[in-house]
């Protein structure tokens, strides 16, 4: 048990998700890294907490239902408590167009997501101040497609762009029905980062592209519920 913050990012153990953990730990949190396989998320926890900072790892795959059915067992016993989760794992599948495609992005975009997120929030909402982080992208934003699409049309892919658009739609409804309660919920876009996703020709650092995220998972009180935001500037859906 620990009278600690406690986070979960999940997909932690490399990229955005790792530096996003080490912010959070940064700040004082006990960050778990969730992992689709042990053995990696136990190194990237070993070398945060060679920083000094307090890291632990889970197995997690989003898609199986295994792993997230044991989370609020693990969190309970392990801490008492969970207070942040930052939705990180997701995937980006360029190599095709069509159903399969689809189905394989949003088990890990939408439907991953949705899965972890209701068998917390129990855990969440006992919290006395609840975060849920979902990493969207711009390319969900509907409106900023709209407007300006030629600053995004080599980089779109329906399912992908779908995928962040139905992630979005879900943190507004959750929002809304968690009104009235400590938790917040909102999207985050991190940018185009140099991560193993994003491309060595990205032009963000990954300790910038996690900046949002990080913002968003230690919103006081006052802070905005429902939201879509980039570098602290919102975002249109």
């Amino acid at each position: 048990m620990t009278t600690k913050t406690v986070a979960l990012v999940t997909g932690g153990n490399r990229g955005l998700g790792l530096e996003i953990a080490r912010q959070l730990g940064q700040q004082g949190m006990v960050v778990v890294l969730g992992a689709r396989e042990l053995p990696k998320g136990e190194v990237a926890a070993e070398a945060l907490r060679a920083e000094g900072l307090d890291a632990r790892a889970v197995k997690l795959d989003v898609a199986s239902e295994r792993d997230i059915a044991a989370l609020p067992a693990f969190f309970r016993t392990t801490f008492g408590r969970l207070d942040v989760l930052v939705n990180n794992a997701g995937v980006a599948l360029w190599e095709a167009d069509d159903l399969d495609t689809f189905r394989r992005t949003f088990e890990a975009n939408v439907f991953g997501v949705v899965a972890v997120t209701y068998a917390l929030l129990p855990l969440l909402k006992d919290s006395p101040a609840g975060r849920i982080v979902n990493q969207s992208s711009i390319l969900g934003s509907l409106t900023t497609l709209e407007q300006t699409p030629e600053m995004f049309s080599t980089f779109l892919q329906p399912a992908y762009t779908a995928s962040k658009a139905a992630l979005n739609g879900f943190t507004v409804a959750l929002a809304q029905k968690l009104a009235g309660t400590p938790v917040k919920v909102n999207s985050a876009h991190p940018g185009w980062v140099r991560t193993d996703l994003g491309g060595s020709k990205a032009p963000m650092t990954v300790e910038a592209g996690a900046r949002t995220a990080v913002m968003l998972a230690t919103l006081p009180a006052e802070g905005p519920t429902g939201q879509f935001f980039h570098q602290g500037e919102r975002l249109p859906w």
